[in-house]
């Protein structure tokens, strides 16, 4: 392991001096859109360090924000962070650019099965690099669900779309991402439908099934799912799977008592991805390079799941990702569960407008 971490520093250290002479023409500045906290500070520090290239990192809380400006233009960002989904709509705008794969070397490394899913949003993989990715499943406090329901099905949909068995733990809480297409297509593929369809019946099919267990969600605050399971203060979630396995961690340093556990429906779910785009007008996409490089080297990678234990798309990586976190079939996925798994695709602006529509009533409970 060692020998391999020692290897690992030598490529990386490379790989970055290569680059560095590249970005030479450029103020030595980056400037990042990205969620928050989703580059640990050590990591910043070492790229600074090895390249002479400033890190300047804003943060967006909503996609948005994102969207926004990076439609707008002009937003003085060298790489922004959107949805996979989103890089069609991006690229077909002329947002964004296409990547110079010579520049990132390290991008040779990334899980063929990742990139075969991506490919469907950015085909050929010109125009993003993955990040980070993620599904939505059952989120849950064993204890207090076994309380409540012995043998409850915590590896389906059944527990949150099911109104009988959401009526079970109602009183010790029960919450849902505000993510309206995530949801839906969660939703459309649990009846049997295509997790995209436009077809105005089957939405409505799924419409009606939220509906109906409206009564027994406490809230749609994706932003306290996480802290709110930790502390114990809910039972059941769906949810993204890092919150649901920060949510533990957070627990276990709290020495509360709380565990909080995740599932990967069995009936398939949405797998997401956080990927790395370039603006059309980054004012330094060679120091843009040079950062998505450095973050696609195997111990960067590595460092970052196990700062967010967020799953990253370098094979490399992998053995270097704490034990517990890639032996969590959970996290890493096998090709099985793979093959139960959708990625996001963008709506066309009509069936985007239902969607929303019923993602509003369903929240409000109005008809």
């Amino acid at each position: 392991m060692r020998s391999l971490a020692l290897l690992a520093a030598s490529m990386l250290c490379l790989s970055a001096a290569s680059l560095c002479g590249a970005a030479a023409a450029e103020d030595k500045i980056v400037n990042i859109y990205f969620w928050y906290d989703y580059v640990p500070a050590d990591t910043i520090t070492e790229f600074e360090k090895q390249t002479g290239i400033k890190v300047v990192y804003d943060t967006f809380d909503s996609v948005d924000m994102l969207t926004t400006k990076a439609l707008t233009g002009g937003s003085g960002y060298d790489i922004i962070m959107p949805g996979a989904a989103l890089v069609g709509q991006y690229a077909k705008a002329g947002a964004i650019q296409k990547l110079d794969k010579a520049k990132i070397p390290n991008a040779g490394g990334l899980n063929p099965d990742i990139m075969a899913f991506l490919a469907r949003q950015d085909p050929g993989n010109v125009y993003a690099l993955p990040y980070a990715y993620g599904t939505t499943g059952i989120m849950y406090n064993p204890a207090k669900v076994a309380a409540r329901m012995k043998d409850a099905p915590v590896d389906s949909l059944d527990m949150i779309f099911k109104p009988e068995i959401a009526a079970k733990f109602q009183d010790c809480g029960i919450a849902m991402v505000d993510s309206p297409e995530g949801v839906m297509s969660v939703a459309l593929n649990y009846l049997g439908f295509d997790p995209f369809s436009t077809d105005e019946a089957e939405l409505r099919k799924a419409g009606a099934l939220l509906a109906a267990i409206k009564p027994y969600i406490r809230h749609f605050k994706s932003g306290s799912i996480m802290s709110e399971l930790a502390a114990g203060d809910l039972c059941l979630a769906l949810g993204w799977s890092g919150d649901a396995i920060g949510a533990n961690a957070r627990a276990a340093d709290s020495k509360n008592g709380v565990d909080v556990r995740y599932s990967v429906p069995r009936e398939g779910t949405e797998i997401f991805f956080d990927v790395m785009t370039v603006p059309v007008d980054a004012p330094h996409p060679e120091n843009a390079h040079a950062l998505m490089n450095f973050l696609m080297a195997p111990q960067v990678s590595a460092r970052f799941t196990n700062a967010t234990l967020y799953p990253n798309a370098v094979q490399a990586a992998t053995p270097l990702v704490d034990e517990t976190v890639r032996d969590n079939p959970n996290i890493y996925f096998s090709k099985d569960m793979l093959k139960r798994l959708f990625a996001a695709q963008p709506r066309d602006p009509k069936s985007l407008r239902r969607v929303t529509r019923l993602w509003t009533s369903f929240v409000t409970g109005t008809n």
